[in-house]
């Protein structure tokens, strides 16, 4: 990754559209069926509120949250957080969990610069990075997170 530090290519792993999305429907998730405006929303997943209300948009139409107009307008999440995997949330806003199209479970095709899929020396260990991934994600709700003090907090090695 020439000209890109550390941080620059951790961040490009998931979208920080997809981070926004997370954390808004993470706080839905902590007021357990309450309402919450868009405003409310951007201020509690610390996004910026245009930006957040074109997510919530799409998540709406995803049927992941519901929203109601009006003076007393906000969003709901449209099931359980139990129901809601963090996966669904990721394959919604950036398409496969996998890192290549040959071994998506949901959009698969063969790469472009591939001559052999039965050869290829990279599907094996990019299939096992699919399905651990795919099993940590779609095994954690928004419940999850709601209900979670946070996660490992790791530092940069010298």
């Amino acid at each position: 990754m020439r000209g890109h530090g550390a941080k620059e290519a951790l961040a490009s792993m998931l979208s920080q559209k997809t981070r926004y999305a997370l954390r808004a429907l993470v706080e839905l998730a902590r007021v357990d069926g309450a309402q919450l405006t868009s405003g409310e929303l951007a201020l509690r997943a610390d996004a910026p509120r245009k930006f957040l209300e074109a997510i919530l948009l799409e998540l709406s139409r995803h049927r992941l949250v519901v929203s109601r107009r009006g003076k007393f307008g906000g969003y709901t999440l449209a099931r359980p957080a139990a129901e809601i995997a963090f996966a669904e949330v990721i394959r919604v806003i950036e398409g496969p969990l996998a890192l290549a199209p040959c071994v998506s479970r949901t959009a698969f095709r063969k790469c472009d610069d591939c001559t052999d899929l039965a050869t290829c020396t990279l599907r094996e260990a990019l299939l096992r990075a699919r399905d651990a991934t795919a099993a940590v994600l779609e095994g954690y709700s928004l419940a999850d997170a709601a209900a979670g003090t946070g996660a490992e907090v790791f530092r940069p090695t010298a």
